[in-house]
């Protein structure tokens, strides 16, 4: 929010009565916000789709009150049942529009101009439909596969989740439509969505939880933020005054306007109180108790205003947007492009052993296409970011249409329609692989098992599928699989296929994405953003998912991701940032640069292979996981700091700079509550993967003073003995109290820091006294105060401050 819009908006708020306040902050129906026509406030309307739009025109008339809560429902369900799925119901009847990768896939990518080109196409979309807000992206970390909503979030890093966010949330605003960055925060499963408590520690909650969405903030400033479903350590995410004044508004200084998730809020008053600006949807029951705390004192009426300043400010900007912005008219044959190019890019090949890809059949070759989803894709997930695409490419039609003159394709289901054994299509397939030169086999998850609502039962594709490959497997030597998938997949089978290119829920342009690299036409360049593990229990998440009794414990901490299969030497089945090329590239002459603003990085990437390719650059930071025998912070081995992507042709060299700055050398002091930058060795490591360093070399950080340690009677001595002046004032004390000299003071006391009991008890039983717990804790408290110490629990970081008001 611009300073000229707030005090606009402070303005119009001034002249609403308390009745047309409350209208504001209620909404109006189930995908718009009330208008003010009379001070110059229009209707804002909302609509639902990170890739592509989800408009459904039954649900937006202006002319009722829409809040027909089985309309929502009906919107965002999922059907375990694949043979009474009824996309009618479960797209709810949106209007056609360009169905993009979804988040999880455009996130392979690492392409932050790719995320900002398709936020573009989305807001011609959006501008076209009448829409000013869009509500993505969601960018909640995938801390486990099982998600059901994890193919709608980019990956299990913020660092990368953040960039790609903000590269989809400026694409978006910078063609006039308001981004809804969300869910905020710690929505990391769909098991009891509204009443699980997620319960983090501080270090987790800001070095990844909350880093995504402060890192997309800070490079994009969403005009919304939206609020999740779940309790955050106890309390309501949007009646959290903690996590929206005291993070959101004060620490990372956002002034755009914060809006509840569908039904999301269950104490309105708490909410507005808390800094939930808007209620959405319109829910009479909810209203009510809001006019009736205004109307009691429980809600301030400057409470009540400042929300409303924040939606009237956000109405403002979108109209002044409207306004400056011309609309044109969607290409969607250029968005199908664009959809097709961002496949492209987001498709990781996994696996090509013996570089049996790119594919070069000769005429008279014979090619088999094994899988239902090769004639009817699965292109995306369920729920309300389901879209109805206007086209989208059959991969069977595009591989025909791709292969050279003379090869033949042919076609064989090899399993039912709704992905189960059917042993008569099974053994056709398997008659038909003994004549083709290659098998490409169309494998996926079971359709619809997941998505809003409903986790993933387990990492398993369809078994009639891993039935069939395994088969396959022993009969033929050139295998391609093509996965179709919410995230990461259990393969059991993959050290005896040939070929994996992982698709993901891949949007409309799958089919000739796929066909394009598979013959060559496109050489792949994504890499996963998520860890694959070879079986679920090597999950970090895996022993306290999805939560019970209503608590959900992050018992990894800060250990999410590969971070976790690092520290624990666990080898994944595929690493965080992994993906394969049809060319080669080599890294060298890694230069580093310590200086007081942080650390300047130089290498030189080559192409030498014979294809142009593009490369991801990952940059890590690495660190000693913690010192033997202290009591000091840990620290993953290696964390994601950065990334760059290079397009080189065949020979091809270029010199590429990378940079950290000192928040990237920080870690989250839960003394401090604050970043710090710790003093030591650290690694730069520059990779083609998580698990494929090719360049490091380490410096030494002059890193913030240690902060010190809050000092009581229960404080082991030779901790206190550390601080300075502690053992000056006890010599001085104790000599007094025993009558004994200076030295022979010191003398008994030196043994005294070994002891692993408080300072109290140490000192009475080594000086054969009772000591005064007084004077000791005096001398205690004069230490702490000379040395800034905090007192733990001082303000304790689980969301309990209380409300401002």
């Amino acid at each position: 929010m611009t300073n000229a819009f707030r005090t606009e908006a402070t303005v119009v708020v001034a002249q609403m009565t308390l009745t047309e306040k409350l209208d504001l902050i209620c909404g109006n129906g189930l995908w718009r916000t009330t208008g003010v026509p009379r001070l110059g406030l229009p209707s804002l309307l909302m609509v639902d789709g990170s890739n592509g739009l989800h408009v459904v025109p039954d649900q937006i008339s202006t002319d009722t009150q829409n809040t027909d809560l089985g309309a929502f429902l009906d919107a965002v369900e999922t059907t375990d049942d694949p043979e009474n799925r009824d996309d009618n119901v479960l797209l709810g009847k949106s209007i056609p529009a360009t169905c993009f990768p979804v988040l999880s896939v455009l996130a392979n990518s690492w392409d932050i101009t790719l995320a900002h080109e398709v936020g573009t196409a989305l807001a011609i979309e959006c501008r076209a439909a009448g829409a000013q807000i869009l509500l993505g992206p969601g960018i909640n970390l995938r801390r486990s596969p099982l998600a059901g909503r994890g193919f709608e979030y980019f990956s299990e890093d913020p660092i990368l989740t953040g960039e790609m966010a903000a590269g989809v949330i400026q694409g978006l605003q910078d063609k006039g439509v308001g981004a809804s960055l969300k869910h905020f925060a710690c929505n990391n499963s769909e098991t009891e969505r509204i009443s699980m408590d997620s319960v983090v520690e501080p270090r987790a909650l800001h070095e990844l939880y909350l880093l995504g969405f402060e890192r997309a903030i800070a490079r994009s400033n969403p005009w919304t933020v939206m609020t999740s479903y779940n309790r955050l350590n106890g309390v309501q995410t949007s009646q959290n005054p903690w996590l929206l004044r005291d993070i959101l508004r004060g620490r990372w200084h956002y002034d755009g306007m914060i809006m509840s998730d569908w039904h999301g809020i269950q104490d309105l008053p708490a909410a507005v109180k808390a800094g939930n600006d808007l209620d959405m949807p319109f829910n009479v029951a909810r209203r009510r108790r809001l006019e009736n705390a205004v109307s009691g004192g429980n809600v301030p009426v400057a409470v009540l205003d400042e929300a409303c300043i924040h939606i009237a400010a956000l109405t403002l900007r979108s109209a002044d947007a409207q306004r400056r912005l011309p609309v044109s008219h969607p290409d969607f044959a250029a968005h199908h492009d664009l959809a097709r190019k961002a496949t492209s890019r987001a498709c990781v090949l996994l696996r090509n052993q013996n570089n049996l890809l790119p594919l070069t059949p000769k005429p008279g070759n014979r090619l088999l296409v094994i899988g239902t989803g090769a004639v009817s894709p699965e292109i995306q997930g369920a729920g309300s970011t389901a879209v109805r695409p206007i086209r989208c490419d059959i991969p069977l039609e595009c591989l025909q249409a791709t292969a050279p003159e003379g090869v033949s394709i042919h076609w064989e289901p090899g399993w039912s329609v709704n992905g189960t054994h059917d042993p008569h299509r099974q053994d056709a397939a398997l008659a038909a692989a003994r004549s083709a030169e290659t098998v490409i086999v169309f494998a996926s998850t079971p359709p619809s098992v997941s998505g809003e609502n409903a986790d993933r039962p387990n990492l398993d594709l369809c078994q009639a599928h891993n039935t069939l490959i395994a088969e396959l497997a022993k009969l033929h030597n050139r295998i391609v699989v093509v996965l179709t998938h919410p995230d990461a997949v259990v393969l059991p089978w993959a050290d005896n296929v040939q070929a994996i290119l992982s698709a993901g829920y891949a949007g409309a342009g799958f089919g000739q994405a796929v066909a394009d690299i598979l013959f060559g036409h496109t050489n792949p360049s994504g890499k996963t953003s998520i860890t694959w593990p070879v079986r679920p229990e090597d999950c970090p998440a895996f022993l306290g998912y999805p939560g019970e009794q209503g608590k959900h414990l992050y018992r990894e901490g800060i250990f999410v991701g590969y971070r976790f299969f690092d520290i624990r030497r666990i080898e994944p089945l595929f690493p965080f940032g992994h993906g394969l090329s049809y060319t080669s590239f080599t890294y060298a002459a890694l230069k580093l640069a310590n200086n007081a603003e942080g650390v300047a990085i130089q290498f030189t990437l080559s192409n030498t292979g014979t294809r142009t390719g593009r490369e991801i650059c990952q940059l890590y930071l690495g660190r000693n996981p913690t010192a033997a025998n202290r009591a000091l912070p840990h620290h993953p081995l290696r964390a994601l700091k950065g990334f760059t992507t290079v397009s080189l042709e065949p020979g091809e060299s270029r010199v590429v700079t990378m940079t950290l700055d000192r928040r990237d050398l920080a870690y989250f002091d839960t003394v401090r509550e604050d970043w710090t930058v710790p003093a030591g060795t650290i690694s730069i490591d520059i990779g083609s993967s998580s698990r494929d360093i090719r360049l490091s070399d380490s410096l030494y950080i002059v890193g913030d003073a240690t902060p010190a340690r809050w000092l009581d009677l229960h404080t082991p001595p030779g901790q206190a003995l550390e601080i300075p002046g502690v053992q000056k004032e006890l010599v001085a004390w104790l000599a007094d109290v025993t009558g004994q000299s200076i030295i022979e003071t010191k003398n008994r006391l030196a043994p005294c820091s070994r002891s692993f009991l408080g300072i109290y008890d140490t000192l009475c039983w080594s000086f054969g006294l009772e000591l005064d717990e007084t004077r000791l804790a005096h001398i205690l408290d004069d230490a702490n105060r000379r040395s800034g110490a905090k007192k733990p629990g001082h303000r304790p970081d689980n969301c309990s401050k209380l409300d401002p008001s």
